[in-house]
């Protein structure tokens, strides 16, 4: 038998580096969605594949994939309800939802899949974030809604 001695040297080096402590806290996201799309299926099943095994190495809790479904109607409104048509989709998506990421882990996670995004493939990325309080309060609601009644009592 043939035998390969494999030796790895590491270099230990001391590095000193300086931790800055920021004023503001990092931000925190609820559901980090990124939707990929790319005409070969395949492809974007092995991107798939490796985006989650990114997210589960870096300790992201990712979410199982959702599926889209055929579309399917009838050639005509009226008549002939046997008869349908299936209409078939040349681009395919992939919906990868992250949930409770930090804004540093998703800059790291989303830089690193970017980097590694194949050719023919288009990534979109919607961060979902909590609705701030002037936007979220009940008082500025009503007073939008008493508002708008006021306009349109006025015309």
């Amino acid at each position: 038998p043939l035998y390969i001695n494999v030796s790895v040297c590491v270099c230990r080096t001391l590095i000193v580096s300086q931790v800055s402590l920021a004023e503001e806290p990092d931000a925190l996201y609820q559901k980090l969605t990124v939707r990929v799309k790319g005409h070969d299926r395949s492809v974007l099943d092995s991107y798939e594949f490796f985006v989650t095994l990114a997210a589960g190495e870096l300790g992201l809790k990712c979410e199982p994939p959702k599926h889209t479904d055929k579309l399917a109607l009838l050639k005509s409104v009226h008549i002939f309800k046997k008869h349908h048509v299936q209409y078939e989709t040349r681009t395919h998506q992939r919906r990868i939802e992250v949930s409770r990421v930090t804004g540093s882990s998703a800059r790291v996670y989303l830089e690193y899949i970017q980097r590694n995004l194949p050719e023919g493939v288009a990534m979109e990325v919607i961060k979902v974030t909590k609705i701030p309080e002037h936007i979220h309060t009940p008082g500025v609601f009503l007073f939008l809604c008493a508002e708008t009644r006021s306009v349109n009592h006025q015309s």
